[in-house]
């Protein structure tokens, strides 16, 4: 991107980013409204015509970008840590792990944005929003697949980030240490994929684009183990 464009887009992050993390602190008592975002603003001391400006289609973009921020910290600390010597469950576990260590300041954050998704109308953010975060821990592994097996790599991950994260918002144990062992668990079943794939390919066909994610997701879920 030129210079000259790079500057206003950087300083429109740099307001959504200012902006998300004042209103932070709202959202657990107000859910992600436009009164956590104003309220925000106002602490900033920017006005309220600010959330406007940097979220033009209001609480869902300002939900988009946070679970977009989210990304690409968890992508930042999987490089900043080093994956070079583990295998491959070990770097898709680690940067689920990370995704959600990262959030837990704002736990209560992150359900009030589940309920949010769960809205009529905001389903097509919720399905980019898991299928960007599985595909960022794929790539950031290394995963290079083209073919069937990129589909079926970002459902089975899709599968097994959505039950952890979910296992995570109501887990009390120490250092979360009961979160992780299910996430051990869980990731046993990514490292399926050339048998899920064989079973895949012989009831649904090839896969010919990110359109049919979903059905590929839930095909794999209904193959035997």
């Amino acid at each position: 991107m030129p210079a000259d464009q790079a500057a206003p887009t950087n300083r429109m992050d740099a307001l959504r980013d200012r902006l998300l993390d004042a209103a932070l602190p709202n959202v657990l008592f107000d859910g992600w409204t436009r009164r956590s975002l104003v309220e925000g603003a106002r602490a900033e001391g920017l006005p309220a015509e600010d959330v406007d400006i940097a979220f033009p289609l209001g609480v869902r973009d300002a939900v988009g970008h946070w679970l977009d921020r989210a990304d690409a910290q968890m992508a930042d600390d999987m490089r900043a840590h080093g994956l070079d010597g583990l295998k491959i469950r070990e770097k898709v576990a680690l940067g689920v792990r990370l995704r959600l260590e990262r959030a837990e300041p704002h736990k209560e954050a992150v359900r009030r944005g589940l309920s949010f998704l769960a809205l009529p109308g905001n389903g097509g953010l919720a399905a980019r929003s898991l299928y960007r975060t599985v595909d960022t821990i794929w790539r950031e592994c290394g995963d290079t697949s083209t073919d069937y097996n990129f589909y079926t790599k970002r459902g089975l991950l899709a599968a097994v980030y959505s039950s952890t994260l979910l296992y995570w918002l109501d887990d009390a144990s120490d250092g979360h240490g009961d979160t992780w062992a299910f996430l051990d668990r869980r990731i046993a079943d990514v490292m399926k994929v050339p048998k899920i794939t064989a079973r895949l390919k012989s009831i649904g066909g090839y896969l010919p684009g990110p359109g049919r994610f979903t059905r590929a997701w839930k095909a794999a879920r209904r193959a035997p183990a």
